[in-house]
Order: structure tokens, then C-alpha cells, then sequence
């Protein structure tokens, strides 16, 4: 009898921690679930924002270099499906060319001849890429994603 009452008492608590561990596992395929579905979310929304901001860049709503800093930002946080035929790479160089530029209030801070070199760059950036930079703002206008 000793022994049938540790085989029940084992069985008990091999039960009772299968049960725990599915328990366990269950909140862990849960956040797994919650964490991929803020992720569409966020990429849904990115892939929105991208869109929106193409099309202002497009309809000339928005300073070139501005739109084209804007998007890059917005991509490289962008991880979801990119169609195949999309061709941005103009957004990385304007971005690039221009990370040495200072903002907000930095840039207020500027004395007005160093502002007007750094306008000047700006503006032979967007002679240089204007027609690279409306053809990949009209391809992300129509959206990032594959329909």
C-alpha cells in the first residue's frame, strides 16, 4: 500500500505540473500573439504615414529634403512586406547628405550665413535627386506594401 500511495502522489504532481506548464504556455503563444499583432499594427500605421507623406511630397505639400528625411526615417522602422519594385534608396543619400545639418532649435541657433550654406546645399540636393526622389514618392504614394 506504501507504494501505490507514492505512485498516486507522483502521478498527482506529474499531473499537476503538465497542467502548470500548459498554463505557462498558453501566456507564452498569448504575448507571442499580442506582440505580433502590435507589430502589424505599427507597421500598418508606418506603411499609412509613409503613404501620406509620399503623396504630399508628390502634390509639392512638402519641402523635398524635409519629406525625403521624413520617409527614410519612416522605412528604416518599417518591417513589414515591401513591394519588389520599390526603388528608395534616394531617400538614404539625401538623408545621409544632410545628417550634418543641424535641427530645431540648433538650427535656429545658426548664424545666418552658416544657415544660408546649409540652404544652399539643400537646394542643389534637390536639383541633383528631384526627379529620383518624385518617381520613388510616386511609387510609395500608391503604398509600401504589396496589394
Amino acid at each position: 500500500m506504501n507504494s501505490t500511495y507514492w505512485l498516486v502522489a507522483g502521478l498527482i504532481l506529474i499531473i499537476a505540473l503538465a497542467v502548470y506548464a500548459l498554463v505557462l504556455w498558453r501566456k507564452v503563444w498569448a504575448a507571442r500573439e499580442a506582440k505580433a499583432e502590435q507589430e502589424r499594427e505599427r507597421n500598418e500605421r508606418l506603411a499609412q504615414d509613409i503613404q501620406f507623406l509620399a503623396q504630399s511630397l508628390v502634390n509639392g505639400q512638402l519641402p523635398l529634403v524635409e519629406g525625403s528625411i521624413r520617409i527614410k526615417v519612416l522605412l528604416d522602422n518599417y518591417s513589414g512586406p515591401r513591394r519588389a519594385d520599390l526603388n528608395v534608396g534616394v531617400f538614404e543619400v539625401i538623408y545621409d547628405a544632410t545628417a550634418h545639418i543641424p535641427t530645431h532649435q540648433q538650427w535656429k541657433d545658426l548664424p545666418s550665413t552658416e544657415r544660408q550654406q546649409h540652404e544652399q546645399q539643400m537646394q542643389a540636393l534637390e536639383q541633383q535627386h528631384k526627379d529620383e526622389v518624385e518617381r520613388a514618392a510616386g511609387q510609395l504614394s500608391t503604398g509600401v506594401a504589396p496589394s
